[in-house]
């Protein structure tokens, strides 16, 4: 046995530490082998220690240190008061040793001459049988592993006596060794045991683990890790980075070194694929750092170098290999205690309802399936190639006008995803999404409801609510690729937003979903603003920290698309501009803000002519659709007193929030379509007011009707009456009381067209005399006016924008003698267009005749013909090419588009399913804000339905839950969130899984 033992404590100042420290050194003194020495490390001011009596007869000698030491720092100050020959045992004052195990640890140590470091078992200081640490090792790579943390203590590691490394708490350093066993304060307070247990080993040494010798230690203490996340991963990352530079041969340093920033950039890219972006900056943070702490590599070396008498391979059997480490890492596959619920897609009738709406949409929209693009409306052909789609999406020239540069619009990045699902004719990817449009909003629908019911029949009745809504078929048969495209998404949205409190893939998909709905609409932007408020309250009332700060990213991607476009409408005084909407401006039928078009809005049609009823039927009679959603409101409404009324109360929030969006929209005008003003689409809000009404209505039927044929007849009554309020626009394609056209593939005269096939920048410059005497003047480049590069830069400017051709356009209808074609070449303009007004009057045909017969006089300009798309002239003159960015403009455009790209990539990344976030999405019930008190759960599968015939009404018929049952916030966008929840017991497991059978189909 050691004649002497030196104990160094290390302690903070504060309340709670020195409770700590009194537990420590009580327990010192109940050691049954006493220390020779204890000497003990303030960091900070230790005036209260000093005056302490317990401390004062325990200690021989008290060091004050600054408040920021480290422990590896601290325990370098107590070293020259340790006299020679003495063993040093670390401790730290949340250290407790049992009273025998300084008894142990020496004893292990005089039975092992071969031992340079004995390491105790750390328990848990509020559970002894928690093992807190037990042996240590490393990876291949130099990630450090525990070897026993956080199992239960049933004596499985007892034998063990052999590792790599230890905590370092408690360890006992022989005496012979201490010099050149000294903690590394390079490590930054992580894996500092098993630094010293590698030099150990290369020194000829070994750490020797002594079970029976226990210490009880609390979380956050000087020694330990810290026990905030990012900080944590920072310490842990850094300490691997030096370790790998410390440990590498030394032709291999400069090549570890040039590899820091590439790993960061990588293992960036894994922790938010692993929906671990807390440890992004500390990534980044820990390889800068690595790399420029040159002296303290230096340091480390030469004290290896010093010691080192054997090879590394002495260390290799005692890594751990990559297998061993998956297998530590495994949480359990399929161990999630059994799945809540089970989606049952298709076992549950929901591919047959996707396939129903599939036929009638192929029945309402035959004509679509013979025509290559589609027009109408306010649809447009798009770019011809996808490198062209995506440079619309790109901060850069705008193809509108003349010499105009700034940011795009987030549409035109919905455009190029869009277009880019059907490389050879971007156009037609139009087509199918109006082919494919019922059966997605069913599914859509379907999925959105697995968040409200378990019900088989009644996520499919929200499905077919969600897909017959009025707006939508409204936006169909206009043409209004905007409204359509939000009207689809925002059921994905409602899926993962109101879940993205649990986890971060779902909070990476909801705000990739939140941007892509505002991006279509705007407008949606302060009602979406708002329940994201409200969410966020109450997450953060329910002391749901974590769920809080995932809520905080949802607006992120979002912030990053429309900072550059809210930049540039600021500076231009035009904040309002911001809520216009995307894509083309089309002055077709909507809402007026009147007593008769808000009336419209309040039954859910955005239109006056509500939705192809007042076109079939006569107007007196037709004014009496709206009946035809009362069913659906009046069960909306019932949810406010359901079982369940916290979701109920909030859904109807929802559609308060979208009811009124709709109601402001009418009246707020910031577009312009060829002069005309046009409000915003009311459509949207009625969409976002919808799923509410839906989603109330799903927890009414769910939670509130009892009875089964009541609920039955309730949901088919609902159901119903929306299918005959669809069938006037579900036939107006077959009827011709539909906007939408065959086509055209261009915009431009096929001449233009074909000079400029593949999206060659050939400007036209398109006159359009209007019915009030006025002319309309627009640049279009390449082979057509296209969805994507249509810009709220120009829709919604009071002002020219770009180069002024105004003045122009106006001279060239004019007398004045100028060379046209100069100027136009000027401009790069190699085409005339003198087009046709829809529903042209007597002073728009004057204004085009005289207009033809000025432009024929003109020299230079030659009459290329008459067409469909109006009296076409070519220029003869050569013509400049499109003007570029200047070099501070391609600056601007880089970053932009770097910040963006990081924001998406970023969301994209979180978004993707691992198996361990989709194991944590099995274990938490699909349905958010369930309570305890709802009557009916269905059962299972139908083999529980045959044991339950004869359950009496009302009854439980299946075991829920226990964590819904218990949920706290009862709100379908909050609920406790169990990241950190203990794992059940054995026994528990095998009950749960006993009452709730694992799921075949996953949440995500």
């Amino acid at each position: 046995m050691p004649a002497r033992v030196h104990a160094i404590i290390v302690a903070r100042t504060g309340s709670s530490s020195r409770a700590q420290l009194l537990r420590t050194l009580e327990a010192l003194r109940a050691q049954t082998t006493p220390a020779t020495a204890v000497t003990l490390v303030v960091c900070g001011d230790a005036s209260s220690v000093r005056e302490s009596e317990a401390v004062a007869s325990t200690v021989e000698g008290i060091i004050e240190a600054r408040a920021t030491t480290s422990f590896a720092e601290a325990v370098e100050l107590a070293r020259p008061r340790v006299a020679e020959g003495s063993a040093i045992w670390l401790l730290a004052q949340d250290t407790a040793p049992h009273p025998r195990a300084l008894e142990r640890l020496s004893g292990t140590l005089e039975r092992s001459p071969s031992a340079a470091i004995i390491a105790p078992k750390l328990v848990a200081t509020d559970n002894d049988r928690e093992i807190v640490s037990l042996g240590v090792s490393m990876t291949t790579l130099g990630r450090s592993v525990e070897l026993a943390a956080g199992e239960l203590d049933q004596g499985q590691h007892d034998r063990s006596d052999d590792a790599l490394g230890a905590d370092v708490r408690g360890l006992l350093i022989r005496g012979e060794v201490r010099d050149a066993l000294r903690p590394d304060p390079a490590l930054a307070g992580a894996d500092e045991g098993l630094d010293l247990g590698v030099r150990a080993r290369l020194g000829g040494g070994r750490v020797v683990l002594a079970p029976s010798a226990r210490i009880s230690v609390s979380p956050g203490g000087p020694a330990a890790l810290p026990s905030g996340r990012s900080r944590r991963a920072y310490v842990t990352r850094l300490a691997q980075l030096h370790r790998r530079l410390v440990y590498a041969p030394a032709a291999a340093v400069p090549l570890h070194w040039l590899s820091l920033l590439p790993l960061a950039l990588w293992r960036s890219v894994t922790d938010l694929v692993g929906k671990r972006p807390e440890a992004v900056l500390p990534e980044w943070g820990a390889a800068l750092t690595a790399m420029f702490r040159f002296g303290a590599i230096a340091r480390s070396r030469a004290r290896i170098k010093a010691f080192r008498t054997s090879t590394w391979a002495s260390i290799a059997p005692l890594r751990v290999t990559s297998s061993e480490l998956r297998r530590r890492l495994d949480d359990g596959h399929g161990s999630e205690g059994g799945a809540v619920s089970e989606l049952r897609f298709f076992s549950g009738g929901g591919a047959w309802a996707v396939l129903a709406a599939l036929v009638v949409s192929i029945a309402s929209f035959t004509s679509l399936l013979a025509w290559p693009t589609l027009g109408g409306g306010g649809l447009l052909p798009l770019r011809q190639t996808v490198a062209a789609l995506w440079s619309d999406a790109a901060w850069g020239v705008r193809d509108v006008a003349v010499g105009l540069v700034g940011p795009a619009d987030p549409f035109a990045a919905v455009v190029a995803v869009l277009g880019s699902l059907w490389p050879a004719g971007p156009s037609f990817a139009m087509v199918l999404l109006w082919l494919l449009a019922l059966p997605l909003a069913v599914l859509g629908g379907w999925f959105a409801a697995t968040r409200v019911t378990d019900r088989e029949g009644l996520r499919i009745f929200a499905g077919v609510a969600w897909a017959l809504a009025p707006t939508f078929l409204t936006a169909l048969i206009d043409g209004r690729p905007t409204a359509v495209l939000v009207h689809l998404l925002l059921p994905w949205l409602f899926h993962s937003a109101v879940v993205a409190h649990r986890s971060w893939g779902a909070a990476g998909s909801a705000s990739l979903l939140l941007a892509a709905v505002i991006a279509c609409a705007p407008s949606l932007a302060p009602a979406l603003a708002l329940l994201w408020i409200i969410a966020l309250g109450i997450v953060l009332g329910t002391a749901q920290f974590r769920g809080a700060g995932r809520l905080l990213w949802l607006p992120v991607p979002t912030v990053a698309l429309f900072a550059p476009l809210a930049i540039w409408q600021l500076s231009h005084g035009t904040p309002l501009a911001l809520l216009g909407d995307p894509g083309l401006i089309w002055a077709g039928p909507q809402a007026a803000a009147d007593a008769v078009g808000r009336l419209a809005l309040a039954g859910g049609f955005p239109t006056e002519t509500l939705a192809g009823w007042m076109d079939v039927i006569p107007a007196p009679i037709a004014a009496w659709a709206p009946l035809l959603c009362a069913p659906l409101a009046a069960l909306a409404l019932g949810a406010a007193v359901a079982p369940r009324w916290r979701a109920g109360i909030t859904l109807l929030v929802v559609a308060l929030s979208g009811l009124a969006t709709a109601f402001l929209a009418v009246g707020v005008t910031v577009s312009f379509a060829q002069g005309t003003p046009v409000a915003i689409w009311p459509g949207t809000g009625l969409s976002l007011a919808w799923i509410g009404v839906v989603g109330a209505a799903v927890v009414t039927l769910d939670t509130a009707l009892t009875l089964p044929r009541l609920r039955i007849l309730a949901a088919v009554v609902a159901a119903s009456a929306l299918a005959v309020c669809a069938v006037p626009a579900l036939s107006a394609l077959h009827m011709d009381r539909s906007a939408l056209t065959n086509g055209p593939d261009s915009t431009l005269p096929a001449y233009v067209a074909a000079q400029a096939a593949g999206d060659r920048p050939i400007a036209t410059l398109v006159l359009t005399p209007q019915n009030d005497g006025g002319l309309a003047a627009e640049v279009a480049w390449g082979a057509s006016e296209t969805l994507g590069s249509q810009s709220t830069m120009l829709s919604t400017a009071v002002e020219p924008q770009g180069a002024d051709i105004s003045g122009l356009a106006v001279d060239l209808l004019s007398a004045r003698d100028f060379d046209a074609p100069g100027e136009l070449a000027q401009m790069g303009i190699s085409y005339v267009l003198v087009a046709q007004v829809p529903g042209e009057g007597d002073k728009a045909r004057t204004l085009r005749t005289a207009a033809v017969a000025s432009i024929d006089q003109r020299a230079g300009l030659v009459h290329a013909g008459t067409t469909d798309r109006g009296v076409l002239w070519r220029l003869e003159a050569e013509v400049a090419a499109q003007s570029s960015m200047t070099s501070s403009q391609q600056g601007t455009a880089r970053l932009v588009i770097t910040l963006q790209l990081l924001a998406v990539f970023a969301a994209l990344l979180l978004s993707i399913p691992t198996r361990a976030s989709r194991r944590a999405a099995r274990a938490q019930s699909r349905i958010v804000g369930r309570v305890a008190d709802e009557p009916i759960v269905l059962p299972r599968h139908a083999e529980d339905r045959e044991l339950l015939d004869d359950v009496p009404v009302g009854a439980i018929e299946d075991p829920q839950d226990e964590p819904a049952l218990n949920d706290e916030a009862m709100a379908p966008i909050a609920e406790p969130v169990i990241d950190d929840a203990p794992a059940p017991s054995a026994e528990a497991s095998t009950a749960i899984d006993e009452q709730h059978p694992k799921s075949t189909e996953e949440d995500r």
